[in-house]
């Protein structure tokens, strides 16, 4: 299959796109008074070129402007302060950052991304086998565990072929991702584009993308079970699929539908393809229903699905939410890619870790999200020096991450809404549901 892949997408010996990793812009482009609008969401120049490079568009956004202030403070600690202060600015740079990270983390290796491919796609038709032939109630439950959990490490791979740092090569970017994706029933390009203005946005309440927090205006506006099922358990965790049809709370749009406030016009091709491969994915398991009994096709892909389902969203509302400490989101002049990028969390799944392809090893993703996912532990320590505290050394897992389905539990109590006011705030807890703290 690899072969295939890599013969159909016309692999040739790849030049770098980047001589070296993106510097930091000039200060004499950009003086230290210079600040994106606040009131608008961040977009690069967008325009499709022929040959569509699309890892251009998902790295570290270069209108960002990575601003050294006088006011910073060492450590994020104020003068005259104890205590750490995590809603402070950085005394660093993300050029800093960058700077620390040996230059090899950068390099992207097709073959070595092919062959995790490769052996993800094995193992899921490996586990359907065994399920299949022995075909009994004490195999079908560690089947369900194990295959939802691989179609989640799928998903990984596919979300590094969006960021372009699954290769180079924008046209095996895209076929993988579209096979990886479209099989897990993800429409590839409307997600990509919509987890683009995640990352170029996080940390900024209203302009992120996922797992935003609500204003306490729209939080109360909300119908009781509209705001239950956001913040109740096992709700949050099924969210995914109405998140693809409808987004979050306060925003419009579908990522199947090409006229999406999510998407430029020179996106709707890209968009109506993912869609198109979504729905032919979606017809396969009709036929196979046919085919196989729609008994059969629920215990093989069914309800693995619903475990795929269930992992990621545990897994993207843990890398930003859940911390013992609380975390500051942004507006306005406050909010930067840099600043916004360090409210993300490092996440430990034990055994799981090396299985969905080291996410957990998120803060130095969220910041450089072109380097290989196979590179991010060692960049992660390469960065630790320069981070200092405003990096949160992740609580060590058993073999299976058990303890974080306490994390979620508790944050769900607590972190229901942000103050409508403000350019630094925090979560609130809402008193009127019942289990929440006053």
């Amino acid at each position: 299959m690899a072969t295939w892949v890599l013969s159909e997408c016309g692999l040739r010996p790849l030049p770098r796109l980047y001589s070296n990793p993106r510097t930091r812009i000039s200060s004499s482009s950009f003086p230290n008074s210079v600040r994106l609008a606040p009131s608008k969401i961040f977009r690069p120049n967008l325009s499709v070129s022929r040959d569509r490079r699309w890892a251009l568009k998902v790295s570290a956004p270069v209108g960002v402007q990575f601003i050294e202030e006088d006011e910073q403070k060492v450590n994020g600690i104020n003068a005259g302060e104890s205590e750490f202060n995590p809603g402070a600015p950085p005394p660093f740079t993300l050029a800093d950052i960058r700077a620390a990270i040996p230059k090899h983390c950068w390099v992207k290796n097709p073959w070595k991304s092919m062959s995790y491919v490769v052996r993800d796609v094995v193992v899921v038709f490996g586990l359907a086998a065994v399920a299949a032939y022995f075909n009994n109630m004490v195999v079908w439950p560690l089947y369900w565990a194990a295959q939802g959990t691989m179609f989640w490490a799928l998903f990984v791979l596919g979300h590094d072929c969006g960021h372009g740092s699954f290769s180079n090569n924008a046209k095996l970017n895209s076929v993988v991702g579209h096979l990886l994706h479209s099989s897990i029933l993800v429409p590839y390009h409307g997600w990509r584009i919509s987890h683009r203005t995640h990352h170029q946005n996080h940390g900024h309440v209203e302009n992120d993308e996922s797992w935003h927090p609500l204003s306490e205006k729209l939080y109360r506006s909300l119908d009781t079970v509209t705001r239950l099922t956001r913040i109740t358990l096992p709700f949050p965790l099924l969210a995914y699929p109405f998140y693809l049809w409808l987004r979050s709370p306060g925003k419009k749009g579908s990522h199947y539908h090409p006229d999406s406030d999510l998407f430029l016009p020179n996106e709707k091709k890209d968009v109506i393809t993912s869609t198109v491969c979504w729905t032919a994915m979606a017809a396969l398991l009709v036929g196979l229903s046919f085919v196989m009994g729609p008994l059969q096709v629920l215990k093989l892909y069914g309800i693995p699905y619903v475990g795929f389902v269930m992992w990621l969203d545990l897994v993207t509302y843990l890398h930003h939410h859940g911390h013992e400490d609380k975390l500051p989101w942004y507006r306005g002049k406050e909010w930067s890619y840099l600043r916004g990028g360090l409210t993300t969390l490092d996440r430990d799944y034990g055994w799981i870790n090396n299985i969905h392809h080291d996410i957990g090893t998120h803060v130095i993703h969220h910041l450089f999200p072109q380097i290989p996912h196979y590179n991010l532990i060692e960049a992660t320590e390469a960065a630790k020096p320069v981070l200092g505290k405003y990096y949160r050394e992740p609580k060590k897992s058993w073999p299976l991450p058990f303890h974080l389905l306490g994390l979620v539990a508790s944050s769900m109590k607590k972190d229901h809404y942000v103050s409508d006011e403000g350019d630094v705030v925090y979560y609130q807890t809402d008193p009127e549901l019942s289990g929440a703290s006053k």
